[in-house]
């Protein structure tokens, strides 16, 4: 239950901090530690079909936004930037809350915030 607490601190902490990233940014951008501690700007909960992001935060399975097809990859993905550190990109297909798919580019990138890593997202498109 500590954990969980530290976790949502950082989550809102480090949310702040990249304040002007996720208003700024032209792209859907998303920020994630685990399915509980992420957070995304609004053109990304639009981009999938939500109201807001603290609808899809509120999801406790994003990776159900995923195409069945492009998870195994897209958590390889994420795996190697949360892990190894490494910052990659992928062509997937997301899929919106209403089942439209639609194929995006998302680029992950390893983040270091008070020794914890977290990956952000940016995600164009195609």
């Amino acid at each position: 239950m500590a954990e969980d607490t530290h976790h949502e601190h950082l989550i809102k902490e480090l949310t702040q901090l990249l304040e002007p990233v996720l208003t700024g940014s032209p792209q859907a951008v998303y920020l994630y530690l685990d399915d509980t501690h992420k957070a995304c700007n609004q053109k990304f909960a639009d981009l999938i079909g939500y109201t807001s992001p603290e609808e899809w935060v509120a999801n406790e399975n994003p990776i159900d936004d995923v195409d069945e097809e492009d998870q195994e990859r897209t958590v390889k993905a994420y795996m190697n930037a949360s892990t190894n550190l490494k910052a990659s990109e992928e062509k997937i297909n997301l899929v919106k809350k209403d089942g439209e798919k639609i194929s995006v580019e998302v680029i992950f990138v390893p983040l270091s915030y008070r020794n914890e890593i977290f990956v952000l997202h940016f995600i164009e498109r195609r």
